[in-house]
């Protein structure tokens, strides 16, 4: 019921919410009054709602209270609310606005209009450029490329163009114009951007492009990776890792390698290696001598030179953790002292177990030779012990100076 009224009280303005309106007059017994007078105007539906582009209304009731409901078709997406419902009112509307629906593996990033002159026949003649950019972005779920197709292309040749770009207003992958459908091709990256150009003249029926998002394949594994480890374990496109090498060994080459976009999955780097290199300046308080080349045997006619430095206060204690060598004539000599002028503390080859030495000073030069001949290998681990033969005392006035 909308409303009751009696006595001298005008009743307000009334809508009904429906099409049809039922009105009921009572009197009794008693008492005669003059009667009422109505009048009434039928108010609009609300307006038929449009059905979106590549979408679906459904319902065909517009009056107050209707509601409609759409949804878009495969690939596209709903802006906006999917139900709308007619309002009561002076003026008939629907409580939401109209509804659009977007592609949703397309971002529309910009759709710019500009206006030229031209001057025709003493007339200004105006005419226009359309400059649009799509966008593809798929969820980055795991390391995407892109496949493109082309279902149909064609353009006025030359002036209306089609750029596929990588990323967001990247550098052009390709340019298409004209008749010609285009073969499909791969993007290499997980977001790829269409820049479409047309000028004032020659319409066509442009192109319909479907595209995939396919999963690119991963650097390769640089594991196993010797004489040393490597930190991180994810080969993905733009992902980092890096390289360490076990003690006594160096590292050749970039420390950090990152996973480049391509179709063939390549570091931005060659893969480092670990090494043990003949000769070398130390200045580590401990570490280790591998022979050169080693696990391997190393190779003939070398002469390899170690200066191993520790802080001051310090001598240096080598131990001869293993040794095997060409007797005699492969060696390896060592002077206490940072040149081959020094003390020698001695020379040592052949694969006979050997004492560990020590030396006076902070600062050793240990020198490898190997002839023409005969290969071998050795291990040697050093570390610095305190060598109070090197503090000097100096009492004066009572008190010790170091």
């Amino acid at each position: 019921m909308l409303g009751c009224s009696s006595w001298t009280t005008i009743p307000p303005l009334l809508n009904t919410t429906s099409n049809t309106l039922f009105l009921t007059f009572q009197t009794d017994m008693s008492v005669f009054g003059a009667g009422f007078h109505l009048e009434y105007t039928g108010l609009d539906s609300c307006p038929e709602p449009q059905t979106p582009s590549n979408g679906v209304k459904v319902g065909d009731r517009y009056f107050v209270g209707d509601v409609v409901s759409f949804h878009c078709e495969q690939g596209y997406t709903l802006k906006g609310s999917a139900y709308i419902t007619c309002m009561p009112g002076p003026v008939r509307r629907w409580n939401y606005p109209a509804i659009l629906c977007m592609p949703s593996s397309l971002t529309l990033c910009m759709a710019a209009l500009s206006w030229i002159v031209l001057f025709e026949l003493s007339k200004f003649t105006f005419r226009y450029l359309i400059v649009k950019m799509y966008c593809i972005s798929p969820p980055i779920v795991y390391d995407p490329g892109i496949h493109l197709q082309f279902l149909n292309f064609s353009t006025e040749a030359v002036h209306d163009y089609l750029e596929v770009r990588s990323g967001t207003l990247g550098s052009v992958i390709d340019r298409f114009s004209g008749p010609v459908v285009p073969e499909s091709f791969f993007s290499t990256t997980h977001e790829t951007s269409f820049f479409f150009h047309s000028d004032y003249s020659q319409n066509k029926l442009g192109f319909h492009i479907t595209y995939e998002a396919y999963e690119l394949q991963r650097c390769p594994d640089p594991r196993p990776f010797r004489n040393g480890v490597v930190i991180g374990s994810d080969f993905g496109v733009g992902m980092t890792i890096s390289f360490q090498c076990l003690p006594g060994y160096t590292l050749l080459g970039e420390a950090s390698l990152t996973c480049l976009h391509g179709i063939s999955r390549n570091w931005n780097h060659p893969v480092p290696r670990c090494e043990a290199l003949c000769g070398g300046n130390i200045t580590a308080l401990n570490g280790t001598i591998y022979s050169p080349g080693h696990p391997a045997d190393y190779p003939n006619l070398k002469d390899c030179i170690w200066s191993i430095r520790v802080p001051p206060g310090n001598g240096i204690h080598i131990n001869f953790t293993v040794l095997n060598t060409e007797p005699i004539y492969d060696y390896i000599t060592i002077w206490d002292g940072p040149d081959q002028t020094s003390p020698q503390i001695g020379q040592f080859s052949g694969s006979s177990p050997q004492e560990a030495v020590s030396s006076t000073s902070n600062h050793i030069l240990l020198k490898f030779h190997s002839d023409f001949s005969t290969s071998g290998f050795f291990l040697l681990r050093y570390h610095g012990e305190q060598n109070l033969a090197q503090f000097c005392f100096l009492i004066h006035d009572g008190l010790v100076h170091l």
